[in-house]
Formats: structure tokens, C-alpha cells, sequence
């Protein structure tokens, strides 16, 4: 539990107001710029005030929810009266501000990284180090994370809205226009580029585990193929504007081979490595072991193993050598201001609705599986019943499914993400991270400490072979995955992701980027509403060009200054 605590540790150094002044920056604590930012233990706790800012309050301002729910592999579900579900589900706005959240904690993450980015450089830290060298390794990383976290947030705002105001600096204009979709990208390029150059080069299994989850070197290489994938995508196949290069807000640009070139230093040099089975990535494949009554026969006899979610180094697990760059989430209580942001509320909204089973626990049962992709992947791949869970079934711990009792059913449920829980030492189920890390409060609503993982390493391989478009890194996921080697397409690629990344918040992006999003929601979906037999499509509406609509505060707030998205 203690490495948990440094990520989630809340500094209010600078905290973006939408309350008077849009994107204004107000000081609320008494450590203002004057007299912070001076020791190591500021910049710490500055930089953890950086990391807070991905928690958001209203749900549908969780990137990886927003993303599934769009999704066209999985569907609203939730109950008769979870409509926002499916009204995002169906490209409807809930309310004004579904997405309010989103853009405040993205734009106060900004303020955050601006003021390291800015105060950092001034700091003499000799005093507190043995030498200069460790040092001067310090404030480089400080920095280059400072830069990586503004990149984050800005790619999660212009993925979600499209162009958006730039505020670089402590004293930035904060009453400007939005900028260009083009300007946007350029700048979170040129953020990525300074985060790879600043930061030390240290390969993972020498990163202390107490910094596990925190962005390096690698994360920002990473980053980079994801971002130059989604702009180049987006530019052609959305805008109709082709082009194969990344801009830089310097000037200059990024084209594919130094692109290339920043995913081989990655896969040549992190120290990162795919995990022997992809299903030890998630912690369903602990549950039979911490039990020890053969909850899951299947785990057992294939030998599954979780690696856990401490690096190198675990707690729980073998080592988890492929998980980049995740959100770390902890436990919380209803006593608490905001006591229920820091669980994992993708395990807990996504699981089984009105059952409490072991090992699978009880959820509000949003994004069910299209049952279409269940389907359409072959029982050769282990990844199917690795990724999805069906109900009803013994052999995977879903026998004494009582279906019917929520919207949207398709006896499919995301298996990657799922409230999880076994029997105690006393015999009575408890939440499995409640009782590996011992936590006084088993609510089913707050006891989902499952990281989410913004950047595994099998990632890496898959975008290095679509930009090179070469086959090495398709063919070496697909043989983690014993499925034999394909030459080199796009469309093998396409199969790839989908496979690899199902309900992990990509494939809405991919759909996007590749101009498949237009064509993806023409089918007829077989349901169960609370029992009664239906059949459900969703009507995308090509006039988003798959943006979500501004925060009405926000067009509000800025006087004009806002136009909302197309579609919106």
C-alpha cells in the first residue's frame, strides 16, 4: 500500500479555478511560488500534485470509461436508471457538462507541470544529494516529467475535444481562443521531445519500485508513436488533410522515422518486456492462488501467475516488466472529501450487475461486450477468454449467474477490469486488494486498487510495426499469444489491437485515427433489458468527427470567446 501513497498524495500548490475566470489560476495554499519549489521534498510534492490531477469526480470523466462507453465493442448497460450510460453509449450529451471534469483536472494538471517546469531550473539542490551528479539527475527528472504530464494532458484534451488554449507558462494568457488542432498537437510533440531529451536514461529494472507508475524516458518514447499515430491518423482520415509528419511548436516537424527511431531506443534500451502470458497481466490469474480452494480450476492447471503491479520488485507477483505507465489507484471512504475518486471505478462500474459471486464480484454492470467480438475471435487465442467474461459458467467462476438484472445484457462482461474477491482467512468474501494490502473498509464500491494501464510494452511493439510498417513487433505479440507469424498489413494490424487492447480505452482512438469510426456502428446488437428481450444499434454521427461536446461552463465562462464542437 505504501507505494501507492506518493501518487496519491494531494498538493495544491496551483489549482485551476473554473468557478470565476475560465482557466484561471488562483494560489490557494500558503505555498505560493515565492517560497515553494525549493527543497527536493517541494518538488515532490508539487510533482504528485501533477499526478492527482488524472482524478476526476464525475465518472464520465474518466478517460478509459468515456472511451469504452463510445467504444463500438461494448454497449451503455448499467440499470434502468443509468441513462447517462447510454446515452454516451448512443453519442447524446447527458448533461451540459459531461465532460466538465475532464477539462478542469486536465487544465490544472497543466498549471502544475508549468510551475515545476518553470521553478525547477532555479533550485539548488547540491545540499541534499551526495553529489552534484545525483543532483543535477534529479532536477532533470523533476522537469522531464514536468513536460511529459503537460504533453498527457493536453493529447487527453485534444483526443477528447480538438484544439484547445495553450497555456505554457505560470503567467500564460488564460482568456485567449482555442487553438488550432494542429497547434495543440504540435506543442504536446514538442513537450514529449523535451521529456525524452531530460530524462535520465535509466532502464526499468533499476527504476526504484517506489516510483513505479510514475512517467520516464521510455513512457515519453512511448508516447510519442501514440501521439504521432493519432495525429497523422486523424489529420488524413478525419480531415481529409494527409499527412505523414508531427508538427513541433518550435517549428520543424517529427516524420516517421524518428519517430521509429525513439520506439527502437524503447524496445532496445527500457529494460521493458512483454510478460510470458498475457493473461498474468491482469489479477484474475492471483485470485485462485490467494484463495487456495480452486476457485478458477483453469488458472490452476495452465499455470497462471499474476505479476502483480509494483515493477520489478512486488509485493504480490512475479514482476510486472511490461506495464509502463498506469494510474495508480488506492481505497478510500465515504468520510472522506472526494472518498471515492482514488478506487478503480472502471472495475467497479463495468462488473457483473446484481451478483456477488467468487471470484467476481458486484458492479453497476456498464459496458457490456458486444457480443460480435466474442464471436468474430478465435478459441485459439487465449486472449478471448483472457479478456472476457462469460456468465454462466462454471469453469471461470460465473455458474451462479442470476442474469436480468440490469440493461443492455449480452452475458459478456470485461474481464480486464472486474471487481475481484475470494473468502478471508475467516471464511467471509472480501475484496482481494482489501485483503492484500489489509484495508479497514471492504465496501464494494471503494475496493478496486487495480492499476489502469495507459502504456504496456506490448504497445510499443505493435505501433513500431505500424510505422514501419514492418512485421517484427505484430509477430512478436502474436506469439506471446501462441498464434503464428503474418506478414506486415494494416488490416493484421487493425486485428491486432482489438485483440491485444480490448476495453482498455483504445480502440474508440483507433477507430478514430484509422477512419473506421464512421462505419463501425451498423449492426443490430441482440439484448436483455431487465428481462425483456431487445435489440439495440447505436447511431454514431459522423458530424463530431469523433469529439465530444466543450463543458457548457466552460463556453459560458469565456464570453463568446469558446465555440462549441460540431455535431454538439
Amino acid at each position: 500500500m505504501k507505494k501507492i501513497k506518493y501518487l496519491l498524495a494531494i498538493s495544491s500548490v496551483l489549482i485551476v479555478s473554473s468557478c470565476n475566470d475560465y482557466l484561471d489560476t488562483d494560489n490557494l495554499t500558503e505555498k505560493s511560488l515565492s517560497t515553494f519549489y525549493k527543497t527536493p521534498k517541494d518538488i515532490e510534492e508539487a510533482t504528485a500534485g501533477v499526478y492527482n490531477a488524472i482524478y476526476t469526480n464525475n465518472v464520465h470523466s474518466e478517460e478509459q470509461i468515456a472511451a469504452n462507453l463510445m467504444d463500438n465493442m461494448m454497449l451503455g448497460g448499467g440499470g434502468p436508471d443509468d441513462k447517462t450510460a447510454k446515452w454516451v453509449d448512443n453519442f447524446e450529451d447527458p448533461v451540459d457538462d459531461t465532460y466538465l471534469d475532464l477539462w478542469v483536472q486536465s487544465y490544472r494538471g497543466i498549471a502544475r507541470a508549468n510551475a515545476i517546469i518553470e521553478k525547477t531550473p532555479l533550485a539548488d539542490f547540491t545540499s541534499y544529494f551526495n553529489t552534484p551528479a545525483e543532483a543535477d539527475q534529479f532536477k532533470q527528472q523533476a522537469i522531464g516529467e514536468a513536460y511529459f504530464m503537460r504533453a498527457f494532458f493536453y493529447f487527453r484534451l485534444g483526443k477528447f475535444f480538438g484544439g484547445v488554449p495553450l497555456i505554457t507558462s505560470i503567467d500564460g494568457k488564460k482568456d485567449g481562443p482555442r487553438n488550432t488542432y494542429s497547434e495543440t498537437f504540435a506543442q504536446i510533440a514538442s513537450d514529449l521531445k523535451k521529456a525524452i531529451e531530460t530524462m535520465p536514461a535509466t532502464p526499468f529494472p533499476s527504476i526504484p519500485t517506489s516510483r513505479y507508475g510514475h512517467a520516464n524516458k521510455w513512457v515519453a518514447e512511448a508516447y510519442m508513436g501514440r501521439v504521432f499515430l493519432f495525429y497523422t491518423g486523424y489529420m488524413t482520415n478525419m480531415e481529409k488533410q494527409a499527412t505523414e509528419e508531427l508538427p513541433l511548436a518550435e517549428g520543424g516537424s517529427l516524420n516517421a522515422t524518428q519517430v521509429a527511431s525513439y520506439l527502437t531506443d524503447c524496445m532496445t534500451n527500457s529494460g521493458h518486456a512483454l510478460a510470458s502470458d498475457f493473461r498474468n497481466l491482469w489479477p484474475y490469474s492471483y485470485v485462485n492462488k490467494a484463495s487456495g480452494n480452486n476457485v478458477l480450476p483453469w488458472a490452476a492447471t495452465e499455470g497462471l501467475s499474476w505479476v502483480g503491479q509494483d515493477g520489478a520488485a512486488p509485493t504480490f507477483g512475479t514482476g510486472n516488466y511490461e506495464s509502463m505507465f498506469v494510474q495508480r489507484f488506492s481505497f478510500g471512504d465515504w468520510g472522506w472529501t472526494n472518498g471515492n475518486i482514488y478506487t478503480n471505478r472502471l472495475c467497479l462500474f463495468s462488473a457483473l450487475r446484481g451478483n456477488s459471486l467468487v471470484p467476481f464480484g458486484e458492479g453497476w454492470g456498464w459496458c457490456t461486450v458486444n457480443p460480435s467480438l466474442y464471436s468474430n475471435w478465435s478459441e485459439l487465442d487465449p486472449r478471448k477468454r483472457g479478456s472476457i467474461l462469460e456468465v454462466g459458467k462454471a469453469d471461470v467462476g460465473t455458474a451462479g449467474y442470476a442474469g436480468d438484472k440490469g440493461d443492455h445484457e449480452t452475458g459478456y462482461f470485461n474481464k480486464k477490469y472486474i471487481s475481484l474477491q475470494y473468502p478471508n482467512a475467516g471464511g467471509a468474501t472480501q475484496g482481494m486488494f482489501v485483503q492484500l494490502y489489509n484495508w479497514s473498509n471492504g465496501d464494494m464500491q471503494l475496493m478496486h486498487a487495480q492499476d489502469f494501464i495507459y502504456m504496456r510494452y506490448a504497445d510499443v511493439l505493435l505501433m513500431h510495426s505500424e510505422i514501419t510498417k514492418t512485421a517484427g513487433g505484430l509477430n512478436a505479440v502474436r506469439a506471446r499469444a501462441k498464434l503464428g507469424p503474418v506478414g506486415y498489413s494494416l488490416e493484421a494490424i487493425k486485428d491486432e489491437r482489438l485483440h491485444e487492447f480490448a476495453f482498455e480505452g483504445l480502440h474508440w482512438f483507433d477507430l478514430i485515427r484509422w477512419g473506421d469510426v464512421d462505419n463501425a456502428f451498423n449492426s443490430t446488437i441482440p439484448v436483455r433489458n431487465s428481462g425483456t428481450s431487445a435489440n439495440y444499434s447505436v447511431k454514431y454521427r459522423p458530424e463530431t468527427k469523433g469529439l465530444v461536446s466543450l463543458p457548457e461552463t466552460e463556453l459560458r465562462l469565456s464570453n463568446g470567446v469558446y465555440t462549441q464542437n460540431p455535431g454538439w
